[in-house]
């Protein structure tokens, strides 16, 4: 066990706990408690909406299990070499509740899941996708709990007061560092990050009503920028890269450069549909002459 260390953060001693035959472990019960937090939160924004009622809990059961799948998909193949190995148990590739449930995948995945409800439902992708951005981001901050509990998600050695304490038994633990080594606590870092995440695009969606795309955009920005910055910084014993620069880095990057995209290409849209709308006849709705078109 590490040893106290005044001003740190000290890492949880345990991770689950057992009720008879039952191993709860905190991971699972803070994924499963972010994505209850999502569905809520998603569900308060699509009130006066002319979504489905439910709906949120509706795409919940398609998204929430596509995501799983993509989630650990992507963490799987992002760290090879810890599951595939002389000797190794490949059942192991399965257990999501030992950590390792890689946002990315997770939410690629998970938009196959909403995209398959809103083609069953005729409904908008794009109008949910903006309804349920912020709240993906609070999952996100909420699972980051369970990051703690596992000991993972941790940055290079730091000096500052908020050092976060890892057991040198952990697998993830530096070889060839001093047992009372602290680190950049990244779990915490993101998780406040993800928060004013929150607040961000609440406030922006609110003054920007009627944006379709402002808001999904705004989150692939967010988490995006934030997310590749952490990255740089963080201690992955298996990560895969490309060309030198780690995977998540590079997927961070594209998810902002897409949110990016997305605002850009909606705002066009949006103003294109605006201009159609003027360039018509407000008594007759018929196209308006080409010299009074010029004067809009």
């Amino acid at each position: 066990m590490t040893a106290f260390i005044p001003l740190a953060i000290p890492s949880p001693t345990i991770s689950y706990i057992d009720l008879g035959p039952l191993r709860i472990h905190f991971y699972a019960l803070f994924i499963l408690a972010g994505i209850a937090a999502a569905v809520a939160l998603t569900g308060w924004r699509l009130k006066g909406s002319t979504m489905p009622r439910g709906a949120a809990l509706d795409v919940a059961l398609w998204a929430v299990p596509f995501g799983i799948v993509g989630g650990r998909i992507y963490h799987v193949v992002t760290h090879p070499a810890d599951y595939f190995f002389p000797g190794a148990d490949l059942w192991k590739t399965l257990y999501v509740w030992e950590g390792g449930l890689a946002i990315f995948g997770a939410v690629m995945f998970g938009s196959l899941g909403i995209w398959i409800w809103a083609r069953r439902t005729s409904t908008s992708f794009l109008d949910f996708a903006d309804a349920l951005a912020p709240g993906l981001l609070l999952a996100q901050a909420i699972g980051r709990i369970g990051n703690y509990f596992n000991q993972e998600l941790f940055g290079t050695p730091t000096t500052l007061p908020w050092g976060l304490q890892i057991d040198q038994t952990s697998p993830a633990f530096p070889a060839g560092l001093p047992a009372d080594t602290l680190f950049h606590p990244l779990f915490l870092y993101e998780m406040l990050w993800n928060l004013t995440g929150v607040a961000v695009i609440l406030l922006v969606a609110r003054r920007l009503s009627g944006h379709a795309g402002w808001a999904l955009g705004l989150y692939l920005i967010w988490y995006g920028s934030g997310r590749a910055w952490f990255e740089s910084f963080r201690l992955d014993p298996t990560e895969f890269e490309i060309f030198g620069i780690k995977i998540n880095i590079l997927t961070a990057l594209a998810a902002a450069l897409a949110g990016l995209a997305i605002i850009v290409v909606s705002e066009l849209h949006r103003r294109s549909r605006r201009v159609s709308a003027l360039a018509k006849d407000p008594l007759t709705d018929d196209p308006l002459p080409v010299a009074d078109r010029a004067a809009l």
